[in-house]
């Protein structure tokens, strides 16, 4: 799977688009603002740049693309008028894989710049947006321009599927009747995921470190766990049982069984530790704060049916934020025939999990600060 040119959330306004069915991660921005605020008020105590360079990295579209760049406008532009100085420049960098909907989010930048002048009024900074196409696993931006980077549910992403799962001669053997890592994958499984892990995320930490100006500083929150085991529920069950969806269709025939054995995500949860280790050995920046918290797996908010006034189940919410994060891989892979029943099943099975257990996503919290050398 070619993780670059396949990856991307559902695109457009309808019903099975991120735009619309991400309540999940709309709810982690908020809960990790007050980390954002933090580390850019530590960025402007000593001197507010004339200029100020800020990136989003893992962008996708839809409503939160913005709101974390607004959000990021309102702590600067308060910080300067307390100051008594009009705002700096800013240089804002949109970024994610080529497959993501840039068209839209453009689409609302007219709206977006009339609203943040209406609200700051004289003394709001020249605003200059940009999309950048491309892995945040590699270089994206000069040398040196960067003060603020920001990712948001992304880099739990892989930039590849481990290369030992893709390897045609061994696959169906190594996590047969598996989509993820789970409690029957043999260690093999386990240590080729954390591999691929350390390698993106040490490569991502390279790649900010040349960017950034020392100081700089960048709030990163992804799905991960807090336990070291990658095989406990927190970390990855809501990949078993899309894949029970997937096993229950193979059972009926409706998929072969070789197309579900070949299929592995190319994510990866990973723990606390795991971070700590990899920005230590990379050694571009210090670790300023590392948290972790809960989040349900449908947000904790209900949702109106489109068609009646009544909510939606828990297990439908869970089904339909999946789908638009999954959903571009999965039909590549399966083929678009089969996504309403696959995500049907998935629903069903979700919700009857949700009736007998509660269930939360661990996600991970941490800001770090670029080192001066």
């Amino acid at each position: 799977m070619e993780v670059v040119k396949v990856l991307h959330m559902n695109k457009g306004d309808g019903e099975t688009s991120y735009a619309k069915n991400s309540t999940v991660q709309s709810k982690i921005i908020s809960t990790v603002k007050p980390a954002i605020e933090e580390a850019i008020l530590g960025i402007l105590c000593e001197k507010v740049p004339e200029s100020i360079g800020i990136a989003d990295l893992g962008c996708s579209s839809g409503p939160n693309s913005l709101l974390v760049i607004s959000e990021i406008m309102d702590i600067i532009h308060a910080r300067c008028r307390n100051l008594g100085r009009p705002s700096p420049e800013f240089r804002v960098s949109l970024n994610d894989l080529p497959g993501n909907d840039f068209n839209s989010i453009f689409e609302t930048l007219p709206a977006f710049f009339k609203k943040q002048k209406q609200e700051k009024g004289i003394g709001f900074g020249r605003c200059y947006v940009s999309a950048v196409a491309g892995s945040f696993y590699d270089r994206l931006f000069p040398d040196k321009s960067l003060h603020f980077g920001h990712s948001s549910s992304s880099l739990h992403w892989l930039s590849q599927v481990p290369p030992v799962l893709e390897s045609n001669a061994i696959q169906a053997a190594l996590n047969k009747g598996k989509i993820y890592i789970s409690k029957s994958s043999p260690q093999c499984v386990l240590d080729a995921y954390a591999v691929q892990f350390q390698n993106n995320f040490s490569m991502f930490l390279r790649s900010r470190a040349a960017e950034m100006v020392a100081g700089g500083r960048m709030v990163l929150s992804f799905m991960g766990r807090s336990s070291i085991d990658p095989t406990t529920e927190e970390s990855c069950y809501h990949w078993e049982l899309l894949a029970q969806a997937l096993m229950g269709m193979v059972t009926e025939g409706l998929i072969e069984e070789e197309k579900l054995d070949s299929f592995n995500a190319p994510y990866y949860g990973p723990c606390p530790e795991e971070l700590k280790m990899e920005i230590q050995k990379e050694g571009s920046f210090i670790i300023d704060r590392l948290d972790h918290f809960e989040i349900d797996w449908d947000g904790g908010v209900e949702e109106l049916t489109s068609t009646m006034s009544l909510p939606l189940a828990r297990g439908q919410r869970v089904a339909k934020t999946i789908r638009a994060v999954v959903e571009s891989m999965f039909e590549l892979h399966f083929g678009r025939g089969i996504m309403d029943l696959l995500f049907t099943r998935y629903a069903e099975i979700v919700d009857g999990y949700l009736s007998k257990n509660s269930a939360n996503y661990i996600n991970l919290v941490i800001s770090i600060i670029k080192k001066d050398n």
